[in-house]
């Protein structure tokens, strides 16, 4: 009980004493706010500019979840097709390799020229850079099966369809909970992107306009929103993983 407590207090603790020597620093050196704003600088933008930073964090974020819903979408159909079949896994997983190393940022604009200022290339830079992790997991959830299991299950009668849907998908579940959580960081760092390219409005845009008039809190108060957002979403894939795929981490119960 006394490990559980810490565990789950020493993030936040450490989060103090980096808050609390970056403090230091900025006041001991006497670094100008228009070049490296405070901690205590960054609070008071985020009250003076409570508002417009709640109304474009709001923006960012059902942008970012509606790019990440469907890169699930994309990412478990196609995971499905390139890990059921050594056919597929062969001729697809090269290509997404290659698409993956493709800078994002490379994209925006021909996303602009597509689709124009807004919501929609960052929708599609979110899914674009956040539908690989699932993909691959998803994918490697299904190629791994051990071949032993799948030969027993086929003597038992079992079809191709039945392995993989009844025993392959409970199997990858871990590997898709830990592909979300990583794919939806991601999600955010392509929508705050797109934002500060083609964006006219949202955190990335905030920024984009603080950063120009050279108000750096209110920039860095964008940074610790999106941190905020990513962290949530990062925590809630986290509880549903262990709620749902507790059987994966029964090593660990115990400790």
């Amino acid at each position: 009980m006394n490990r559980q407590l810490t565990e789950h207090w020493a993030p936040v603790v450490l989060a103090l004493i980096l808050l609390l020597m970056w403090q230091i620093i900025c006041m001991g050196f006497a670094i100008p706010e228009f070049i490296f704003p405070s901690p205590l600088a960054i609070g008071q933008a985020m009250a003076e500019f409570a508002g417009p930073i709640a109304e474009a964090g709001w923006k960012t974020f059902w942008v970012t979840m509606v790019g990440f819903g469907i890169s699930i979408v994309v990412g478990v159909m196609l995971g499905f097709l390139v890990g059921s079949s050594r056919l597929a896994y062969a001729a697809v997983y090269p290509l997404l390799v290659a698409f993956n190393a493709v800078p994002k940022a490379a994209l925006v604009p021909i996303l602009i020229v597509w689709f124009g200022i807004g919501v929609g290339p960052g929708i599609l830079t979110a899914f674009l850079i956040s539908f690989f992790p699932i993909t691959v997991n998803m994918a490697t959830g299904l190629a791994t099966l051990e071949p032993e299991l799948e030969d027993v299950l086929r003597v038992l009668g079992a079809k191709r369809w039945d392995v993989l849907v009844k025993v392959g998908l409970p199997r990858a579940m871990p590997y898709f909970f830990g592909s979300l959580k990583i794919a939806i960081t991601l999600a955010f760092v392509g929508t705050v992107l797109a934002e500060m390219t083609a964006g006219d409005s949202g955190i990335g845009y905030l920024m984009q306009s603080a950063g120009s008039s050279q108000r750096m809190p209110l920039a860095f108060a964008g940074l610790v929103v999106i941190g905020a957002m990513a962290m949530a979403m990062y925590e809630l894939f986290s509880y549903v993983e262990k709620n749902t795929t507790a059987w994966a981490h029964r090593g660990s119960q115990g400790e």
